[in-house]
């Protein structure tokens, strides 16, 4: 390593100023600068240890930023894709489960003014709601107006 190499550890921790990340998203993106077998392993215990790394913390940011905008399901798949232990995901959506009619409802009224008025403008609105990761039932219900008191 030269001097104007940052070691490991800078590199971690410049990612984790950023953002939280998970131990396998830093395991990812750091292997490459890995000079000897362990290091990176060595060097994310240490950090793990002295909580720079911490699970929940990186359960909680995910859940701020992008509960507001997009549905579970969304969700669930963006945590795992960052590696997260299924016991965290499952209480994460946990959390989620109360607020997603009401979040997929004031989603829904930012884009759309009124209720569909036939079938190609319902599909346009259940396409929309499904990719921001509502499931069947939440669109459902949204449409139908069946929880809704002022749609």
């Amino acid at each position: 390593m030269t001097a104007a190499t940052p070691s490991l550890t800078a590199r971690a921790l410049r990612l984790l100023s950023t953002r939280e990340h998970s131990r396998a998203e830093l395991e990812r993106k750091l292997a490459r600068f890995e000079e000897s077998p362990g290091q990176l392993a060595t060097v994310l215990d240490s950090l793990q240890a002295k909580d720079f790394i911490n699970q929940q913390r990186v359960v909680e940011s995910v859940l701020y930023q992008r509960s507001a905008k997009r549905g579970s399901l969304r969700i669930k798949h963006e945590l795992q894709a960052k590696g997260l232990e299924p016991e965290a995901i499952a209480s994460a959506m946990e959390q989620l489960r109360g607020s997603e009619l009401e979040r997929a409802r004031e989603i829904w009224r930012k884009k759309f003014t009124a209720a569909p008025s036939n079938a190609a403008e319902r599909g346009k609105q259940m396409r929309f709601l499904a990719s921001r990761g509502f499931g069947g039932d939440t669109i459902g219900r949204i449409l139908q107006g069946s929880d809704d008191d002022g749609l």
